[in-house]
């Protein structure tokens, strides 16, 4: 029997289980439920690895009462704003995430969201299988097309830069905004705006990259979206603190945007039913990564780092 445990906080993908069983005793969570604060410190305790996901919430207070044996909390994510990453480090406990192998499927479901939002595919959907459809029409459904649109892309990480290389297949002008520009080499010609105001008044898309900090918190707000062009289309992959929900709903019904692709949500999986409500809106659940091979790869990479502390070596993901 291994020595040395690893407790998964959610069910991973059969081959990450497999590939920890081999090597570590593992605490796995066989019911794929969300664990308490109470939950998560219990199950900890003989561990010398977490593995936790992004819908787990690691405060202060659960990094602090976490088992006196682990070593590395092995994010299962490219986000770690979930961590409290003061606590961890005043407790010695490395925090590592899953960067790089999330960047192509979470920049495909940014073109879905951009793509339902704008052809007004849950509508569509709905009609169809509601059997409410009676047949092609001229006027039925019509939507807005991409291509000669102006892109608008807050925060050009890789997710943001991959957005780019594929929207502009779709005939778009790419335009961002970031803290740093890009080189020439990486801009690829997209047009860089030093300050959010000056992206949005030119954004008839936007899409959003930018991580969830004090600074980002509702970034679009009711004078940020009030600076887009009217009839804008909104789609945010990245985090639902970005938004405030008030402000976007109110936009949504007086059609200053024209419709939404949203896949993240402040509070989630409790989402505004007001926007449930609205037909401008294409609703995901936070699939951004939700492809098999993105997950394996995660959950290869968040062992990757679990394997280097635990053999004393430096995890190549390490952000604390």
């Amino acid at each position: 029997m291994p020595e040395r445990t690893v407790f998964f906080t959610r069910k991973m993908p059969p081959a990450v289980e497999e590939r920890a069983a081999k090597r570590y005793r593992t605490v796995l969570n066989p019911e794929d439920r969300a664990l308490t604060a109470a939950e998560l410190v219990a199950r900890s305790q003989g561990a010398d690895a977490v593995v936790p996901t992004v819908s787990d919430k690691f405060d202060a207070g659960v990094v602090r009462a976490l088992g006196a044996g682990v070593k590395i909390i092995a994010s299962f994510s490219a986000g770690i704003d979930h961590v409290d990453l003061a606590a961890a480090r005043a407790r010695g406990i490395r925090v590592s995430n899953t960067p790089e192998v999330v960047t192509e499927a979470t920049a495909e479901l940014a073109m879905l969201l951009l793509l339902g939002a704008a052809r007004r595919a849950h509508e569509g959907e709905a009609m169809v299988r509601s059997g409410s459809w009676s047949g092609w029409a001229p006027t039925l459904l019509l939507g807005r097309q991409l291509r000669g649109k102006r892109l608008g892309i807050v925060g050009m990480g890789r997710i943001g830069q991959t957005v780019a290389r594929m929207a502009r297949g779709f005939g778009v002008e790419i335009h961002y905004t970031d803290q740093v520009r890009l080189p020439p080499e990486r801009e690829q010609g997209a047009v860089f705006h030093p300050d959010l105001e000056g992206l949005l008044r030119v954004s008839d898309l936007l899409s959003l990259h930018a991580p969830a900090t004090p600074e980002t918190r509702n970034l679009l707000q009711a004078r940020t979206l009030a600076l887009l062009p009217r009839g804008a289309i909104v789609v945010n992959s990245a985090r639902g603190d970005l938004v405030d929900d008030d402000a976007l709903i109110d936009a949504l019904r007086s059609g200053q945007v024209a419709a939404a692709g949203l896949d993240v949500y402040r509070g989630e999986p409790a989402v505004d039913p007001r926007y449930r409500a609205l037909p401008n809106t294409f609703l995901m659940p936070h699939l951004g990564t939700a492809t098999l091979e993105t997950r394996e790869a995660m959950g290869f990479r968040a062992l990757d780092n679990v394997d280097a502390v635990l053999d004393g070596r430096e995890p190549p993901d390490r952000v604390a």
